[in-house]
């Protein structure tokens, strides 16, 4: 069974910085895709950004994060990690990690349908 722990969320100034870190847990050796996602109440929720750690890292950004954020995987393999710069107020919003196993159904969009697995989220609030 897979879980997902999200952390490294908080309140952060506009033009900063914050990187989030998202722990796994029971993933198989079938490889898997990451991503998160973002939600603000009343909204749907929004693929950010993913990374096809199945075939060879392969990463997607959207583009109201491209240039700014970056998805990364840990060199242990079981930590995937966002990095967002320059945030402004219209990235506050909750953040979740999600995955599914044997790569990304898509390289050119991150839709919340194709995700099996998620997290409970973190909290980003920009001001």
């Amino acid at each position: 069974h897979v879980q997902l722990v999200e952390s490294g969320g908080g309140s952060v100034q506009t033009g900063g910085s914050l990187k989030l870190s998202c722990t796994t847990s029971g993933t198989t050796d079938s490889g898997y895709c990451m991503a998160w996602f973002r939600q603000v109440p009343g909204a749907e929720r929004e693929g950010v950004a993913q990374i096809d750690v199945h075939r060879g890292g392969g990463t997607y950004y959207a583009d109201s994060v491209k240039g700014r954020f970056t998805i990364s995987r840990g060199n242990a393999g079981n930590t995937v990690y966002l990095e967002m710069n320059s945030v402004n107020p219209e990235d506050t919003a909750m953040y979740y990690c999600a995955a599914r196993l044997y790569g990304c159904l898509r390289q050119d969009a991150v839709m919340a349908e194709d995700f099996v697995y998620w997290g409970q989220g973190t909290q980003v609030t920009v001001s």
